[in-house]
């Protein structure tokens, strides 16, 4: 079978944005397909790792720092599941952000897209020690959540 290579995400919006990322791993056969449940699974309280979570901590004392609210509950919330992608997204003063998580199945992979676009200088001033060590917390969290769903079935 033929398929033209192609990659589109519910994160891209409107193609503009300041940070991009994407993460993957792999499907093992007896994990759950559905978006919905693997980015539920990924930002649920059980599956962030101890690490992470005093990241978020320090995230939120650097931002109440720079003069900028806390993020509300719910931000990580699914927004829309479309074909076999979940999004999160969340628009602030400082910045708007995305995340969709993807299961693609014909190819055995699980995809984490994250894009951001700053606003002001406050944005880019929270978001520089953000992006450092953005690419290592959703890595974790992506192969905790693995873990997790691997064990729950």
């Amino acid at each position: 079978m033929n398929r033209e290579p192609s990659f589109v995400s519910l994160a891209f919006g409107d193609g503009r944005f300041d940070h991009g990322d994407v993460f993957f791993v792999s499907i093992p056969p007896q994990a759950p397909s559905d978006p919905r449940l693997w980015a539920e699974t990924m930002f649920s309280p059980s599956s962030v790792p101890r690490a992470v979570q005093g990241l978020f901590a320090v995230r939120m004392l650097f931002a109440s720092l720079l003069g900028l609210r806390p993020a509300p509950s719910g931000v990580f919330d699914v927004r829309e599941v479309v074909g076999d992608e979940a999004l999160m997204a969340f628009d602030d003063e400082h910045l708007d952000f995305r995340c969709a998580v993807g299961v693609d199945v014909h190819s055995g992979i699980v995809r984490v897209t994250t894009v951001v676009r700053l606003h002001g200088w406050r944005g880019r001033l929270y978001f520089t020690p953000v992006s450092l060590l953005h690419p290592l917390i959703v890595q974790s969290m992506l192969r905790r959540t693995r873990r997790v769903l691997v064990r729950g079935r």
